[in-house]
């Protein structure tokens, strides 16, 4: 009786001593510690390829793939990327710069005025032809022109007409005279022979009772010129006194 008492009160012992991890709940603690095993990575892994990087966020946060087209990203307003600096500065030197520019482009090429001016006889011979009452003259003229343009202009061609009493007694027509650089003053040289066949004329020149000897000749003309692609026609007229008596006239 003795011996039942003290076996009955060592397994009692025993169950108290007994591991409450055992068995069916040892089970279920085993399954929470597979949390932290291959099972957790491959859980991971999973939602990493289900996930994009954010483009806005510089790779910290996440959004679903397939939405990056769809999400709108917000900037807050003190962000320094929408406030440059010295934006105000280089658009006000970009736009004073293109206005200088242009300013310039025009100062250069604007085409200014040509100017033309007959300066009168430098030269001429005379000759006196008694069978056909004639005076024949051989005449250098001088022209004067002015280039305003900071460019050269091309002077194409020369016409000329020479006029007596309203007739033409002589004419000159030259091509691809000069070239007049920027800003300059120059001088065009040409030579016209003109014939006067008139008696009245002819002893005004001859008789040596008429004191004055001198006859009137109507110049004019026109000068056709070239600059950046445009054609311009220049005219111009002068009067000249020339002494049919004297057989040369000095150059000066």
């Amino acid at each position: 009786m003795m011996r039942r008492f003290m076996s009955a009160f060592t397994r009692s012992d025993r169950e108290e001593t007994k591991s409450v991890l055992e068995g069916s709940e040892s089970e279920n603690y085993q399954k929470y510690m597979s949390i932290n095993s291959d099972s957790s990575a491959s859980c991971s892994s999973s939602e990493e390829s289900a996930t994009v990087t954010c483009p806005t966020c510089r790779g910290i946060g996440r959004i679903p793939r397939g939405q990056e087209k769809e999400l709108v990203a917000l900037i807050p307003y003190s962000d320094q990327r929408l406030q440059p600096r010295r934006t105000k500065l280089y658009v006000t030197l970009a736009v004073c710069g293109c206005l200088l520019i242009f300013f310039l482009v025009v100062f250069f090429l604007y085409p200014r005025s040509i100017t033309l001016d007959h300066a009168g006889v430098n030269s001429s011979l005379v000759i006196q032809d008694a069978s056909i009452s004639a005076v024949n003259f051989v005449t250098t003229n001088k022209l004067n022109i002015s280039n305003s343009n900071l460019f050269g202009i091309k002077l194409l061609s020369l016409n000329v007409e020479v006029l007596h009493m309203s007739v033409v007694v002589g004419t000159l027509s030259l091509k691809e005279v000069k070239t007049v650089g920027p800003l300059v003053n120059d001088q065009i040289f040409y030579t016209v022979k003109s014939t006067i066949q008139d008696p009245n004329t002819f002893k005004v020149c001859t008789w040596e009772q008429i004191k004055v000897h001198n006859i009137l000749l109507h110049v004019q003309g026109s000068l056709d010129c070239s600059y950046l692609g445009h054609m311009e026609q220049i005219p111009f007229s002068g009067y000249e006194y020339l002494d049919c008596k004297s057989n040369a006239t000095i150059p000066h």
